[in-house]
């Protein structure tokens, strides 16, 4: 039952979450607190091990939930249930589109799906950035402005925008010593608490 279950609620997200892998996470947003499968905090775990590991985030983040919950079979479940609307989509967009690839309302479709998966895009990042630089548990028990933020969380990203936005990679400093500046940093952040 359970795998009956990861499959349809994934299949749900997949169907809905136009825009790609970050499209799904104010889905999985919802679908943790209602299924009990992950807290917030573990979902931003998975975002942080699915953008890490190579392959699409949203079946990355299907594939952790669903091993998670019931191992193996769980995460085969979770997954195909998130690909299978795209692959319903697929076949049935391109049988379509050969009828109709001329036609002003296809184009009009595929012109307003645009802000939707915008907005969606938007949504997630908004919501991981929240989640990451802001304790509402800390500050909802102390009622104190300042533990409302997550100060190491901030400097984290301070030195990571100052990095990749000011340090440009020379051939002197490569671009893989970014990437190795921001997991060090990232563990450091970790183990000291943030």
């Amino acid at each position: 039952m359970i795998f009956l279950k990861l499959f349809f609620e994934f299949f749900k997200v997949g169907l809905f979450a136009v825009g790609g892998g970050m499209a799904t996470f104010p889905f999985l947003s919802e679908l943790g607190p209602r299924t009990g499968w992950f807290t917030q905090n573990q979902l931003a775990d998975m975002v942080a091990v699915s953008e890490s590991t190579p392959g699409p985030i949203g079946v990355n983040m299907a594939s952790y939930v669903g091993f998670t919950t019931a191992g193996v079979p769980g995460a085969a479940a979770a997954t195909l249930g998130l690909i299978t609307p795209s692959v319903i989509i697929i076949l049935l967009v391109a049988r379509m589109l050969a009828a109709f690839r001329d036609s002003k309302l296809v184009k009009d479709i595929f012109y307003g799906l645009r802000p939707a998966s915008t907005g969606l895009i938007a949504a997630a990042g908004i919501s991981v950035v929240l989640l990451a630089l802001l304790d509402r548990a800390a500050y909802a028990s102390s009622g104190r402005l300042l533990d409302l933020f997550q100060w190491k969380g901030f400097l984290l990203a301070a030195a990571l925008l100052y990095f990749t936005r000011w340090c440009k990679p020379t051939k002197e400093l490569h671009p893989v010593a970014f990437i190795a500046f921001a997991a060090a940093a990232g563990i450091l952040f970790r183990f000291a608490g943030a």
